[in-house]
């Protein structure tokens, strides 16, 4: 091989060895990186190259002590050969999108320059090239009324995730909704992170007890990570936990769900029932009577509500007399046109979480 192109191929393999900010590596341990993967090279070699490359590339080289270290800038563009292809480039914007609040911080920070180089190779093609265009025909659209989402510090977000990552306790200052001042939770043990819609929640164990608590990330004021492990909870499964109906705010035990819906309103359920016991009745009068076990949660009462007169509960009687009085408040209420100030503070008690 001329020598010309053992000095590129190694270069490109020293490019490759050099990592991003704020991690750093020596001349003398790429040296040793290089002659591991069979490059007869020298430690002054290595110098020289690494001199040369760094006016032509982002490297920078971090001189305060000795061995001097080598990176990347750490927002610089990432560097493939080859470039990116246009799904890649989609894919990477999709993740962009849609799974940040899914992925660890550090996770994200070593995407970014991906993302970076996502964006510029859409933004070189022509709109209506089909990779591109493909932005603009899908949509995820929540089932509810959109709201935006708060906003959530982001370094209060960075250091709950690592906590969950590597098994670590917090200390946060938490306020509540209806606080003036944050409360301090010294010992908190993080389980899981769990998005709902626009809002990111914690869940996780308080101090010594053993009872799992749901809280809202965006209302940390304050994180830091501790030295000390977290405590696991035996058996806990966040998939569990999310189908026993806690993001809904568990108000009971599971009932059974029996209600008249006219067929506009209840047809959807033959594709996408409550639950796997499901039961959906036509009668002559083209009602649909459904049967289900759900969870007793107050999503559930909000879901049902959103019906307005097209179901009546028919089971249990506690749920039935309970939209039944709302529903008579509502009447009240747009009959005076000022609701109840009683009222008003016990709807706002019970979509509390």
């Amino acid at each position: 091989m001329a020598t010309n192109q053992q000095s590129l191929l190694r270069q490109w393999h020293m490019l490759r060895m050099v990592p991003r900010g704020p991690l750093k590596v020596s001349a003398r341990e790429l040296c040793e990186r290089l002659c591991a993967a069979g490059f007869d090279v020298a430690k002054r070699t290595v110098e020289r190259d690494l001199k040369e490359l760094s006016t032509v590339f982002p490297i920078v080289v971090d001189s305060r002590d000795k061995p001097f270290g080598w990176s990347w800038l750490r927002d610089a563009s990432s560097f493939d050969l080859p470039g990116l292809t246009l799904p890649e480039a989609l894919t990477l914007t999709l993740v962009e999108q849609y799974l940040q609040h899914h992925l660890p911080p550090n996770a994200v920070d070593a995407l970014r320059p991906h993302f970076q180089s996502a964006a510029r190779t859409l933004s070189a093609v022509d709109d209506t090239a089909p990779p591109r265009a493909w932005l603009d025909k899908v949509r995820s659209v929540p089932p509810q009324q959109p709201l935006l989402p708060p906003r959530m510090d982001d370094e209060c977000q960075r250091t709950v995730y690592m906590a969950l990552m590597q098994d670590r306790q917090l200390r946060l200052h938490y306020r509540k909704r209806d606080a003036d001042v944050p409360t301090v939770c010294a010992a908190v043990h993080p389980l899981a992170v769990v998005q709902r819609g626009g809002l990111v929640y914690l869940v996780c164990m308080f101090g010594g007890y053993d009872d799992v608590r749901t809280i809202a990330l965006h209302r940390v004021q304050q994180a830091e990570a501790l030295y000390e492990p977290a405590r696991r909870k035996p058996g806990f499964d966040v998939d569990a936990y999310i189908a026993s109906g806690q993001f809904g705010v568990i108000a009971g035990a599971p009932i059974t769900l029996r209600a008249v819906f006219t067929r506009a309103a209840g047809e959807h359920l033959f594709e996408t029932p409550l639950s796997g016991d499901q039961v959906l009745t036509p009668d002559d009068a083209g009602r649909l009577h459904l049967a289900a076990t759900v969870p007793n949660t107050r999503s559930l009462v909000w879901w049902l509500l959103g019906f307005g007169d097209r179901v009546v509960i028919q089971e249990p009687a506690s749920l039935r007399e309970e939209l039944a009085g709302i529903a008579r408040r509502m009447a009240a209420a747009y009959g005076a046109g000022v609701p109840h100030p009683a009222d008003a503070k016990r709807e706002l008690a019970a979509s509390e979480f």
